[in-house]
């Protein structure tokens, strides 16, 4: 009967870790239960704390006044039940069973030894006592109590439901982290302070206690007194009469001022430690969010410049650099920052760069930094597009093997303008009028869209010129690489091109031209849509 047993547990085992359906069903409630990161977990989180809080209230308020019958049956029937059932859920995914009994078993095989079922019990039974022991499984345990109306003391445990509410709120959890990284600090401060209590205390009733003070008739209301005014409360029901009381009570006072002081340097030293996490966790929780971003890797002058373009046009960024300095100029220039380390992996994979991020910005001042970004944004997505920052030409042939889409060549650039400065020193002018937007000149590109005026047409079908408008270009898609779009240029297209929808056309000209181009694509699409 014994080995009939075995085989069957060592059955159902494998079957489990076979099992991709039985693994997702748990991996879901895992994920809903405990991963922070999952997307419904705030959703039930915030369903929890409704349960709590209504429940804590029925509670409460049956204290002085009985309430109504469907108000009871709610409690005792939904929201004993859901604890009851998070309890289970809870202590099911803490940890896999059958891997205990498969790796029993299989060891057993091994050293052809008989499978025992009280050390593969034993095994399981100690890793759920670790997590029913532990402080969060109790609190769990004792919240469904207060439901048994019948045991009245039982409803003094409803403040448990209260502490429940701990595990689903963010704040209040990193608020309980952050102490615990002190509790070093706290543990001897709180020592301290208790010797020193008990020392008042006793000093206190020595000295009044024998008739001297009719407040002080116990050594317990010596200790009342000792903790009142060592925390610097004070509520003056309780005061020293005799010149010994009241020299102990001055130094219970300045003691306790001293305590009060040390305690609040400790915790403010420790979200001092701990505020560039807490920033970083909201940046991320924030940007989780968000789609089509741009992912600006350094503040330096390139990447200040860039930025500041990026915010003119519309875009989404977020800046990443890990100096303390260029993260405060990034904030104070009012972008979203992450201080974080752009070439390392897990930085950009909670950003989530495989379906968030629209492109990755390499402008740090060390090239080689900026191959490592590189390297990493390819490897983990081969479709986002990788604009690089370089110095040198070498640099350059290694950051399109790594996968760099473009490159900027600060540098080359410079020179180049130089040397039209000094031969055309007038195109120098215009060059410059046009890339800093002075007298609003500018270069921008404008997509025909679907069902628009330009849909179907010719280049010769719009006067360019009469918009006061040149048309620089055209960007003809001839395929697509992921979520990038190839395209075909066609530099001063002749008046007989075709225009399609899809195609980028690249024109030059006022800001109010341009502006006004636009709008007229914009008009005469809805107007297509009316007609439609």
């Amino acid at each position: 009967m014994k080995q009939l047993f075995i085989k069957y547990l060592v059955t159902v085992s494998y079957f489990l870790e076979g099992s991709t359906r039985y693994k997702r069903i748990k991996g879901f409630f895992n994920n809903l239960l405990n991963n922070d990161d999952y997307p419904y977990k705030k959703y039930f989180d915030l369903f929890m704390v409704f349960i709590i809080l209504s429940s804590v209230i029925i509670l409460v308020v049956d204290v002085r006044e009985h309430v109504a019958v469907w108000l009871e049956r709610y409690d005792f029937y939904v929201v004993t039940y859901i604890f009851i059932i998070e309890y289970l859920l809870r202590l099911w995914v803490h940890d896999d069973m059958h891997k205990v009994i498969i790796a029993q078993y299989e060891e057993s095989q091994f050293f052809e030894k008989p499978f025992s079922l009280k050390r593969a019990f034993g095994e399981i039974f100690e890793n759920k006592w670790a997590y029913v022991s532990s402080l969060p499984a109790i609190i769990d345990l004792v919240a469904i109590l207060p439901s048994y109306r019948e045991i009245r003391i039982l409803r003094v445990f409803v403040l448990f439901r209260a502490f429940k509410m701990l595990r689903y709120s963010k704040s209040l959890v990193q608020f309980f982290e952050i102490l615990r990284n002190k509790k070093i600090e706290l543990y001897a401060l709180f020592l301290l302070l208790s010797f020193f209590t008990l020392i008042a205390s006793m000093m206190i009733y020595v000295f009044e206690g024998a008739g001297q003070n009719p407040n002080i008739n116990s050594l317990f209301d010596a200790i009342y007194w000792a903790v009142v005014t060592v925390t610097t409360v004070g509520y003056g029901d309780i005061t020293p009469v005799t010149h010994e009381g009241r020299f102990v009570s001055m130094l219970v006072i300045i003691t306790g001022v001293g305590a009060m002081t040390f305690l609040t340097s400790i915790i403010v030293s420790a979200f001092g430690e701990k505020l560039p996490e807490i920033k970083r966790t909201r940046v991320l929780n924030q940007v989780a969010k968000t789609r089509d971003l741009n992912l600006v890797c350094g503040y330096g002058k390139i990447g200040q410049i860039l930025s500041a373009k990026l915010r003119e046009q519309g875009e989404k960024l977020l800046v990443i650099e890990n100096d303390p300095d260029k993260v405060t100029k990034a904030e104070l220039d009012g972008f979203q920052v992450l201080e974080a380390d752009a070439t390392k992996s897990e930085t950009l994979l909670k950003l989530k760069i495989d379906t968030n991020v629209k492109s990755v910005i390499a402008v740090t001042h060390d090239d080689i930094i900026n191959v490592f970004i590189t390297i990493n944004a390819r490897s983990l997505c081969k479709e986002v597009e990788i604009i690089a920052r370089c110095s040198e030409r070498s640099v350059a042939t290694k950051l399109k093997l790594a996968g760099a889409t473009h490159l900027i060549m600060p540098e080359e650039i410079a020179g180049l303008l130089g040397a039209v400065y000094i031969g055309q020193p007038v195109a120098f002018d215009a060059l410059q009028a046009i890339l800093t937007r002075k007298k609003s000149a500018r270069i921008d590109e404008v997509e025909v869209k679907i069902g628009s005026f330009l849909d179907g047409a010719k280049v010769a079908d719009f006067d360019f010129s009469s918009n006061r408008l040149v048309l620089l270009a055209i960007l003809k898609p001839i395929g697509r690489e992921g979520r990038r779009v190839n395209h075909y240029v066609l530099f001063n297209p002749p008046e007989e091109t075709d225009l399609h929808a899809g195609d980028i056309l690249v024109v030059m000209g006022y800001t109010v031209s341009i502006a006004d181009f636009k709008g007229r694509m914009e008009q005469s699409v809805r107007y297509q849509q009316r007609e439609a």
